[in-house]
């Protein structure tokens, strides 16, 4: 018998699925972000993806849903919200993506 895995754990690899892969939500930048050069854009996508530095600090709920990084002199942070499919209200279960349209917006901490 397979063992169900945690909820909390189900949350976190689905956010890790669209913070590294892009994939299983929508990723949004912010207009401070698009105002940035492509290259930049670029390297604050990257650094977003690869970003693994959760700390209890910056990760109190084990869900890797949120963090604040640097980026070429500029103070980065990425946010994954949970919607209903219908993108209208809050997600009823963040565990579950057959009920959950995930978000990610990066944008500059200043825009927060």
């Amino acid at each position: 018998m397979k063992t169900p895995v945690p909820r909390t754990d189900r949350i976190r690899i689905w956010n890790d699925h669209l913070r590294s892969f892009h994939r299983g939500g929508k990723v949004l930048l912010t207009r401070g972000i698009a105002s940035l050069d492509a290259a930049t854009q670029s390297k604050i996508i990257k650094a977003v993806s690869e970003f693994d530095q959760f700390t209890p600090d910056n990760d109190p709920h084990h869900e890797h849903d949120c963090a604040i990084l640097s980026v070429e002199g500029h103070r980065i942070i990425f946010k994954i919200d949970y919607f209903d499919p219908t993108m209208t209200y809050a997600s009823e279960d963040p565990a579950d993506p057959k009920q959950t349209a995930r978000v990610m917006t990066i944008m500059l901490t200043d825009e927060y």
